[in-house]
Parts: structure tokens; C-alpha cells; sequence
């Protein structure tokens, strides 16, 4: 009896997944989306920096092994063009001025117990005619420090977030 029961059991957890396969259109990756990205335009420049979302740009590898991204065209010869992923905040400010607006914010990783990395806060800056810069926050509670971990090439910044 216990060994029929057990049987049922394992083959009512088998059909629980309304009969998938696996190999039906739900279980699927979506489908690349065509066509520009929120907030750029079909040729990859950004057109709002408000509406980019992480994921638009490239992903690259910088200084200190720091990963970051880097949306929309770099316009030669421009102070963000001197920027690299992993620069210390000081040395961004220093190389492209003081932001016309910045904040910071947490993020989810914030309320991960015993979670002492770099990511707990970022903080943003943007800067008129330029784009925007975000760097993954210092240690627990400075909101001072940080390395960049995102570069937003966009000529028409309005320079408020």
C-alpha cells in the first residue's frame, strides 16, 4: 500500500506542470526586441537618459576587474570620453567637473543579511550636455565614495534626474 501511495504521489509531482514537456513556448527565452531600446534612438545614441535601462549598453570589464556598461555613442574628443569603468568617484569628478545634479539611492542588496560588498548603494550623477555616471557605492553608510560602474553617453542631458 505505501508503495502504490508513494507511486501516485511521484506521478501527481510529474503532471503538476500542466502536462510541459519543456519544450513548449512558455519555457522559451523571449525573443530579442526589435527596434531601439527605451531612451535611444535606432542608431544607439541615447535620447533620454531617464527611460535606459541596465542592459542597453555594452557590457565591458575595467579597471580592477570592475564590471560595468556603457549606453549610447561616445562623442570624440568629450570629457566622458576620458572615463573608464572602475574609476574611483574623485578621479571621475576630476577629470569631467562637478555634476549639475546627483543622488544617491540602496539598492536590493541592501537588505541581504551579512552582505558587506561594493553594490549595497549607488549613487548618481549627471552632468548637462555630457550624460550620466553611476557608481556602485563604498563601505556600509558612506555615501562619498564609490567606483563607476556606469557611463550614459548623451549629448542632450538636460543635467536634472
Amino acid at each position: 500500500m505505501a508503495i502504490a501511495l508513494s507511486a501516485s504521489l511521484i506521478a501527481g509531482c510529474v503532471t503538476t506542470n500542466s502536462g510541459s514537456t519543456g519544450n513548449d513556448s512558455a519555457t522559451a527565452a523571449p525573443a530579442t526586441p526589435k527596434g531601439p531600446r527605451s531612451g535611444m534612438n535606432e542608431k544607439g545614441e541615447v535620447i533620454d537618459s531617464a527611460k535606459i535601462e541596465s542592459g542597453s549598453g555594452k557590457t565591458v570589464k575595467g579597471r580592477s576587474d570592475w564590471e560595468g556598461e556603457i549606453t549610447g555613442v561616445v562623442v570624440p574628443n568629450s570629457k566622458f570620453a576620458k572615463l573608464e569603468i572602475g574609476m574611483s568617484m574623485r578621479e571621475a569628478v576630476d577629470n569631467v567637473g562637478q555634476p549639475t545634479d546627483q543622488g544617491a539611492y540602496v539598492t536590493g542588496k541592501a537588505w541581504i543579511p551579512f552582505y558587506f560588498g561594493s553594490d549595497r548603494h549607488r549613487y548618481e550623477m549627471t552632468f548637462k550636455g555630457q550624460g550620466r555616471l553611476i557608481f556602485a557605492g563604498g563601505s556600509l553608510g558612506n555615501f562619498t565614495g564609490g567606483n563607476l560602474i556606469w557611463i550614459i553617453h548623451n549629448p542632450n542631458e538636460s543635467g536634472y534626474r
